[in-house]
């Protein structure tokens, strides 16, 4: 069986390593436009010269020897070839396959902001390349704007600060991390980074990025006309996926390829996983994926049997937040509950006895039984107890012989 796998990073590799556990024979060739293998979650660490790119690692130093594995390194896919079931890569090579899995993630989306794909000294944050030219250029340069204050903005703010560098970061919501946490969380962030002499602008766009003679940027005009200084500007608005290879009107897709629960497409014989599916681009929710398709793809029948990927977890500056499922009621139908003592702060949201979603920030320690209750929609009506005192012990009985069972 030949299987042939496109991309190196958290799909691709755990599908590689679990091919070769149940198939020892097979022929695995992943082609990647990666030389390292290396988790994108740590590339802040990077710029901030925290870590090196041996640290961010996340394989054994023999990976492909170990697992027999023919690594295309520094090669991108150029077409796919359904019909033939082959591949074409840069080097004009065409590579064969039984079995394909799309793993190539996504790269940053720089929005259509004046200048903004013009001008030098703009860069995205996805790969090594893209941190490393961060941190040189920084070198040179005393204001730094970041473009989108999600975690991938906000972790290069935070690996930014590492460098003695002025630091803007503009978001068009109302708060930071907006995706991920409610206007009380997201302030106590707001405060902690505008401590160490972070400046952030939230309900505002970039409207226009202003250039040198030499076309470099030297600021950035909000929508609300105040000019923001800066040499270089880190845009972290979003990301598309990398399926430039497949041909119109072939593999389904949907703000990515689309995929069912075996990480099948509508193709046979090709699976995807990760960030090149546009699901929600969380490291967990890669590894699984990789690990299905790569179940299906030797013919072992496999479905994710956790479709649960709203959660995040950060811990910037010391303080560690968990959000799990919706972080806002919809509407009045829905209930919710807030917990506050000392540095901790605990929201709750919840209907007819299944919670939707959390908010656990200070002490994290709950967020375990949070999560088992709202990716399995537990009903907790029956359990007569403040819903912050809730715990794994109230879903199980003891039997006459002593054994336990559930009972929820």
């Amino acid at each position: 069986m030949k299987y042939l796998i496109l991309g190196a990073s958290a799909s691709g590799v755990n599908c590689a390593k679990t091919i070769r556990e149940l198939d020892p024979h097979g022929e695995i060739t992943m082609v990647s436009k990666d030389k390292n293998i290396y988790s994108r979650c740590m590339l802040h660490h990077v710029i901030g010269g925290i870590k090196n790119i041996q640290e961010i690692n996340f394989v054994e130093e023999e990976f492909s020897e170990n697992y027999k594995i023919n690594w295309v390194k520094n090669t991108a896919a150029i077409q796919l070839n359904i019909q033939e079931k082959m591949v074409m890569i840069e080097d004009n090579r065409q590579i064969e396959y039984d079995k394909l899995l799309i793993a190539t993630g996504a790269s940053s989306f720089i929005p259509p902001v004046k200048n903004l794909r013009e001008g030098k000294g703009i860069h995205g944050l996805r790969n090594i390349e893209d941190a490393f030219t961060i941190k040189e250029e920084a070198k040179n340069v005393k204001n730094v704007a970041v473009l989108g204050a999600g975690l991938v903005g906000i972790d290069a703010a935070i690996g930014l600060s590492e460098l003695d560098l002025n630091i803007s970061v503009i978001e068009m919501a109302d708060r930071i991390l907006p995706l991920q946490l409610d206007r009380k969380a997201s302030a106590r962030y707001e405060k902690l980074f505008q401590k160490e002499d972070m400046r952030i602008y939230t309900c505002v766009k970039a409207e226009e990025v202003m250039l040198d003679e030499d076309n470099r940027v030297k600021g950035i005009r909000l929508s609300d006309g105040r000019l923001i200084e800066c040499e270089m500007v880190v845009v972290a608005t979003g990301v598309r996926p990398n399926i430039s290879f497949i041909m119109d009107k072939t593999i389904e897709l949907d703000r990515g390829i689309v995929i069912n629960n075996k990480c099948e497409t509508n193709i046979k014989d090709i699976y995807a996983a990760g960030d090149v599916t546009g699901k929600s681009p969380i490291w967990p929710l890669a590894v699984k994926q990789g690990i299905v398709a790569a179940y299906n793809m030797t013919g072992s029948n496999k479905a994710l049997d956790d479709l649960f990927s709203l959660r995040n977890s950060m811990n910037f500056l010391e303080l560690q937040t968990v959000s799990l499922g919706i972080i806002e009621a919809p509407d009045e139908s829905y209930n919710t509950s807030i917990e506050e003592y000392g540095d901790n702060y605990k929201k709750i949201i919840h209907k007819d006895g299944i919670i939707k979603g959390a908010i656990i920030q200070g002490d994290i320690s709950y967020c375990g039984v949070l999560t088992h209750l709202i990716k399995n929609e537990i009903n907790i009506s029956n359990i007569n107890k403040d819903i912050f005192d809730i715990s794994y012990s109230d879903f199980f009985g003891v039997k006459e012989d002593g054994e336990y069972e559930y009972i929820v």
